[in-house]
C-alpha cells in the first residue's frame, strides 16, 4: 500500500509525507553501490577508503554493463519490484526524473548538497522543486582542435560557427584532414549534440515546465547547421556513425580537425601511442555569434527508497561527494568532479590544464530536457535529427517531426 500511494503522489507531483518519504532512513549497516562499469577501475579505491573507516557499514561495488540502455533497464527492473538489492544508486543525470517520479529514489535532505558544489551539477539532480539526488561526476562538451595546423595557418580556435564552417572546409583539407565530428550516430550522442546546436542558437527542446518549445526558428537553424556540415562535406559523412569512442578515436588517430566530445578525451589524446599528443587544445564550444551551449553530462548518486540502511547509504554519498574523494574522482578516475573550489587549485590545474576550459563551459552549459519519459523524448529526437543529417527531410521537416512526436509523448 505504501507503494502505491507513493506511485500516485509522485506522479501527481505532491511531496509524499515525511514518515513515508524513506521507512528505513535511519538504517545503517552494509550497503552496495550500483554503476555503469567503471571503465577507469577507480571506484573500488574509493569504497576502500571507507570501509577501512566503516567496519560496520562496508560498501560493496555492484558494476552494471557498459552500455547506458541496459544499465538503466536493470536498474529499472530491480527497482519497479521493489528490490532492496541496491543502496546507493549512481545514476546518469537524465534518469533523476524518471526514477523519481516514479518512487524508486527516496527523497534528499537539501543538505545533502552543500554550497561547495556546482550549482550547474546540483541542478541535474532535483525534480519537481526537491532533491533526489547529488552530483557524483559532472561532463560538459568542449571543442577540441589540432593547434599545430591552426598555429601553422596563423589562426585562432573557432569562436563562432561561421569561424567553425571556414575552418573546417577550407583549412582541413590542406592538411589531409576531415574537418568536424561530434556523436552523430541515432543515439543519445545525437539528441546531445542536436540540444547544444539548438542551444546555441538560442532554442529550446522543452522548457522548464516540460512543455513542447522546439518549433521555432532558432532550433531550425541549430539542426540546420549540423545538417549543412554533413551535406556540405566538412561534417564527414563517417560522423553519422560516431558514438563518443569512434569519434575520439578518429581525433586521437589525426583524422579530424574539430571534435566536439566530453572531457575524457583529453588526457587519453594526451596518451601513450596518440598521433596528437602536444599537438592539440581545447576550447568551449562555438556558437552563431560567439560562445555556444554546451549540454550538461554527468553522474548522480541517489538512494534506493526500499534500502534498509538509509542512513549509512546518505553518509556513504557525503563521503563520495567530499573534497578529498572529488579530488580523486579527477585524479584517478580522469572525470570532472562537482567540487568548484578544484577547478582553480594550481596544482591540479597544472596536471590537468583543461580544467578552467570545463569550468568556463560548465558555467553556461545547460541541463537536457527534464522529463520522466526522457528516454521517449531522446528517441523522438534523434531519430528527427538524423533524417534531417542524411538528407530526407529539410531541417524544417525534422523540427516539424520533432515537435509532434514530442508532444505525443509529453501528452
Amino acid at each position: 500500500m505504501a507503494g502505491a500511494l507513493a506511485g500516485v503522489l509522485l506522479a501527481g507531483g505532491c511531496s509524499l509525507p515525511e514518515d513515508l518519504d524513506d521507512p528505513d532512513a535511519s538504517g545503517t549497516g552494509p550497503v552496495t553501490l550500483v554503476t555503469g562499469r567503471d571503465r577507469a577501475g577507480y571506484l573500488q579505491g574509493l569504497l576502500d577508503s571507507w570501509n577501512t573507516g566503516h567496519p560496520g557499514e562496508r560498501a560493496t561495488l555492484v558494476e552494471l554493463p557498459d552500455a547506458a540502455d541496459e544499465v538503466r533497464a536493470q536498474l529499472a527492473e530491480g527497482l519497479a519490484r521493489g528490490s532492496d538489492r541496491f543502496d546507493v544508486v549512481n545514476l546518469d543525470v537524465v534518469w533523476t526524473a524518471e526514477f523519481a517520479e516514479k518512487g524508486w529514489i527516496a527523497p534528499l535532505d537539501a543538505g545533502m548538497a552543500p554550497a561547495g558544489l556546482l550549482p550547474s551539477a546540483v541542478g541535474t539532480g532535483r525534480w519537481r522543486d526537491r532533491l533526489y539526488a547529488v552530483p557524483f561526476t559532472t561532463n560538459v562538451g568542449l571543442l577540441y582542435y589540432r593547434s599545430d595546423v591552426l598555429a601553422a595557418e596563423g589562426v585562432q580556435p573557432p569562436r563562432t560557427w561561421a569561424e567553425l564552417e571556414r575552418l573546417a572546409r577550407e583549412v582541413a583539407p590542406r592538411h589531409g584532414l576531415d574537418g568536424y565530428a561530434g556523436q552523430l550516430l541515432p543515439y543519445e550522442g545525437l539528441t546531445v549534440n542536436v540540444a547544444e546546436a539548438v542551444g546555441s542558437a538560442g532554442g529550446r527542446l522543452l522548457d522548464d515546465r516540460g512543455a513542447v518549445a522546439v518549433d521555432t526558428p532558432q532550433s531550425r537553424a541549430g539542426l540546420e547547421f549540423l545538417a549543412r556540415g554533413v551535406r556540405e562535406g566538412w561534417i564527414p559523412r563517417a560522423a553519422l556513425g560516431y558514438r563518443e569512442e569512434e569519434s575520439r578515436q578518429a581525433f586521437q588517430d589525426g583524422r579530424l580537425l574539430f571534435l566536439r566530445c566530453w572531457p575524457y578525451v583529453y588526457p587519453q589524446a594526451q596518451g601513450p601511442g596518440s598521433a596528437v599528443a602536444g599537438k592539440f587544445g581545447v576550447v568551449p564550444l562555438p556558437g552563431p555569434d560567439g560562445p555556444g551551449t554546451s549540454v550538461l553530462g554527468g553522474s548522480d548518486l541517489a538512494v534506493n527508497s526500499r534500502s534498509r540502511h538509509g542512513r549509512t547509504a546518505r553518509d556513504l554519498i557525503r563521503f563520495l561527494t567530499g573534497r578529498d574523494v572529488q579530488r580523486r574522482v579527477l585524479t584517478e578516475g580522469g572525470l570532472p568532479p562537482v567540487r568548484a573550489d578544484l577547478y582553480t587549485d594550481p596544482e591540479l590545474v597544472r596536471r590537468h590544464p583543461y580544467l578552467p576550459v570545463v569550468r568556463q563551459a560548465l558555467e553556461g552549459a545547460v541541463r537536457r530536457p527534464a522529463s520522466p519519459e526522457y528516454q521517449q523524448v531522446s528517441l523522438a529526437v534523434s531519430a528527427a535529427a538524423y533524417e534531417a543529417l542524411l538528407g530526407r527531410s529539410s531541417a524544417d521537416e525534422a523540427v516539424a517531426r520533432m515537435a509532434a512526436d514530442l508532444k505525443s509523448i509529453s501528452g
